[in-house]
């Protein structure tokens, strides 16, 4: 048993020590581009985007298919919240399409966490899903401002599924 909780521990290290990102993002929660949207409200997110390979799918030489983990909040003007846990991909535009690499990365990521509505829209479930698609521009510094679309959904886990999609901004800053 001893043995296990040292594996354990020093996996886990691994993984906090290693390099990432950090984000913090601002968007609009609720998002209906049909104009029906009914709980519209600030979103404010932080994540913490570790640098770390949980599983490797793709050959050594290119990295994009590298499941990294990542955890974050979520919290909106309306007083809901969704702390959650998941994995991502991250890949260089110009080196996916020309085989050179270029400023624009695409990230897109799976998470899954609880979430309570405080005053915002009722989504159904304290068990939700979030799935994210993120284009982001990386300067000199590693710096990075990106741009996201998020869908909020507890997969039909309980009668009533509403969903939430929510766009960000957000600036990401290498630790």
């Amino acid at each position: 048993m001893i043995k296990i909780i040292i594996i354990f521990f020093l996996a886990f290290a691994k993984i906090v020590l290693a390099e990432g990102y950090d984000v913090f993002s601002l968007g609009y929660y609720d998002v209906k581009f049909d104009g029906s949207s009914s709980n519209d409200a600030t979103d404010f997110r932080y994540e913490r985007r570790f640098n770390h390979s949980l599983y490797k799918i793709g050959p050594d030489s290119y990295d994009f298919f590298d499941l990294k983990p990542f955890a974050g909040v979520e919290i909106t003007s309306e007083d809901a919240s969704y702390f959650l846990a998941g994995v991502y991909l991250d890949d260089n535009v110009g080196t996916m399409l020309t085989g050179k690499q270029s400023n624009i990365l695409i990230t897109p990521s799976f998470g899954v966490g609880i979430y309570d509505d405080g005053d915002g829209k009722k989504l159904g479930n304290a068990l939700e899903f979030r799935t994210t698609l993120e284009l982001s521009y990386q300067f000199e510094n590693n710096n990075r401002v990106g741009l996201s679309i998020g869908h909020i959904s507890n997969a039909n886990l309980a009668d009533n599924n509403p969903g939430v999609e929510i766009i960000n901004l957000s600036l990401q800053i290498p630790y």
